[in-house]
């Protein structure tokens, strides 16, 4: 772990290294692991012409990553980040079209789509289809809202991969689901 009593040059040239090695390190992960703050990690990335997290991630995921169980164009929402079989990361900003005319609350389906989308995603399979999902809707979204999607593989068994996905705007769980997604054989496909 790097400390704060090395000089600013040398703490940005190791902020240089740590980023090339994983360029999705948080802000705040980096200021643990250099002993300094938040702002002095904006401030170096600045300097340094490093982007934010959400444009480093971009770039990640333009380097080639390619999904097996759907196309990148069938995925509900921006895929921010993804480990196929391990976790993933997507955004859906809620437009007007999304909602209803009257309150503007986001209809439901769109926030289950971008979660059962991301689900599916996980699964390193040449078809993969949902076959059950427990889901709650925590609290209303509204037009303008950036909905924040984790998924986490919490279990595989057989053909079988249990995902669980939190929704969040800002710090606020807005949709949970548990999904049980399914990898089937090439020869199901036609």
């Amino acid at each position: 772990m790097v400390r704060g009593g090395k000089g600013k040059a040398q703490r940005q040239r190791e902020l240089v290294n740590s980023l090339a090695n994983n360029p999705l390190l948080k802000d705040g992960e980096l200021a643990k692991m250099f002993g300094v703050s938040i702002q002095t990690i904006r401030l170096d990335r600045s300097q340094l012409q490093i982007p934010e997290l959400r444009e480093r991630m971009k770039s990640a995921l333009q380097s080639g990553i390619t999904l097996r169980s759907l196309d990148n164009d069938e995925l509900v929402g921006e895929l921010l980040e993804i480990q196929v079989g391990q976790h993933g990361l997507s955004q859906l900003i809620i437009k007007p079209e999304m909602a209803f005319r009257k309150n503007l609350v986001a209809r439901g389906h769109h926030l289950f789509a971008q979660a059962n989308s991301l689900a599916v995603a996980l699964v390193d399979a040449e078809v993969a289809l949902t076959g059950t999902a427990n889901v709650m809707f925590k609290q209303p979204v509204k037009v303008g809202d950036v909905v924040l999607a984790h998924a986490t593989v919490t279990g595989q068994k057989g053909n079988k991969t249990m995902v669980q996905v939190i929704s969040k705007v800002k710090d606020n769980v807005v949709f949970e689901g548990m999904f049980t997604v399914f990898a089937l054989e090439e020869e199901g496909k036609q």
